[in-house]
């Protein structure tokens, strides 16, 4: 008996093509294979161009308002150019560089940035030392009193200045009436030249101190303690711990806040121009306490010889390149010591 065959063979046996399946379309696996390739690509952009966007705003505020102004002094500290036509130069060379330091202001100025540079950053540093010392250990509302220290770093120039100008006022400044009052004279704070440089130098040593202090108390918070335990085990007592142990663990520290202090009195411009009686650029009736920030700014904006301000602003620039590579020369030492 004949086997009885289907009506409906299937369509591979009669030779046709088999049928598509449900779903998405053959194409479409190769589509989503190109969308995944061309996001890693995208991701793989991303992280490798993301950290220079990020970092690019500083770099192009820096070109704007930090190197071209660098690169334009340079070349105007070459011309006389005067602040009332400041796009007619005339070469002049190193005429404006001869000129300055054969000038006498320009020494007074150096000497008295040197002098009260000196005052200021001494006692500052000294004051903010101890002070860390102290908030090192376990105190009440310790928070409290580190962000006391911060008040004077936030608060402006111009009032913190005012308010020292009262201070320091001759006839009716309390300075002069605690001296007074102790059986000492009146003393010219503004007139003087070592009293006026002492009273600017009383400004930067309220204004820094407790922001050294704060970066002495994280350095000193950064010592390990098993060195203190050692030494405690070995007789040392608190003094001897301070001197042998954390002094010395904080000499690359000391050194950072010695550079930065230095360079800041470098640039001392608006403690000795907001303490001048005057409100002048002339530190005084007879320049005493005249800063090289002054001098410049009394240069290129009083006297309106900008050439010459360039100049001096390129001097202060060299000395600071000096005050790096000593603070460079003496770290290497250091560590090599260590």
């Amino acid at each position: 008996m004949a086997t009885r065959h289907d009506t409906a063979a299937s369509p591979a046996r009669e030779g046709g093509a088999a049928p598509a399946r449900s779903g998405a379309p053959s194409g479409a696996y190769g589509t989503d294979e190109r969308r995944r390739a061309r996001l890693s690509r995208r991701w793989q952009r991303d992280i490798r161009w993301s950290p220079y966007a990020f970092v690019s705003p500083f770099f192009l505020l820096f070109v704007a308002f930090g190197l071209f102004p660098l690169i334009y002094t340079g070349w105007a500290s070459l011309h006389t150019v005067e602040l009332t036509a400041p796009t007619d130069m005339r070469w002049a060379g190193l005429h404006n560089y001869t000129r300055i330091f054969d000038d006498d202001f320009f020494w007074n100025a150096a000497k008295n940035t040197l002098t009260i540079g000196i005052i200021s950053t001494v006692p500052q540093l000294a004051m903010a030392m101890g002070l860390a010392h102290i908030l090192n250990y376990r105190l009440r509302a310790s928070t409290f009193f580190r962000v006391v220290m911060l008040a004077p770093y936030a608060t402006s120039i111009a009032a913190a200045s005012l308010v020292f100008v009262l201070l320091f006022g001759r006839d009716y400044g309390m300075i002069n009436w605690a001296l007074h009052f102790v059986g000492g004279g009146h003393v010219d704070w503004q007139n003087d030249k070592w009293p006026s440089q002492i009273a600017v130098s009383s400004i930067v040593v309220w204004r820094w101190t407790g922001y050294n202090a704060l970066i002495y108390l994280a350095a000193m918070q950064a010592v390990p303690q098993d060195l203190y335990e050692s030494a405690a085990l070995d007789g040392a007592n608190r003094w001897q711990q301070f001197f042998h142990v954390t002094l010395p663990q904080l000499r690359p520290t000391i050194l950072f806040t010695c550079v930065v202090s230095t360079i800041g009195a470098s640039q001392l411009f608006g403690e000795p121009l907001m303490f001048d009686a005057n409100k002048g650029a002339s530190g005084g009736g007879e320049h005493q306490f005249q800063t090289l920030g002054l001098y410049l700014y009394e240069q290129g904006w009083v006297n309106q010889h900008l050439g010459r301000a360039s100049a001096i602003a390129w001097t202060m620039f060299l000395i600071l390149i000096v005050i790096g590579i000593v603070n460079y020369v003496i770290s290497r030492r250091l560590r090599e010591s260590s």
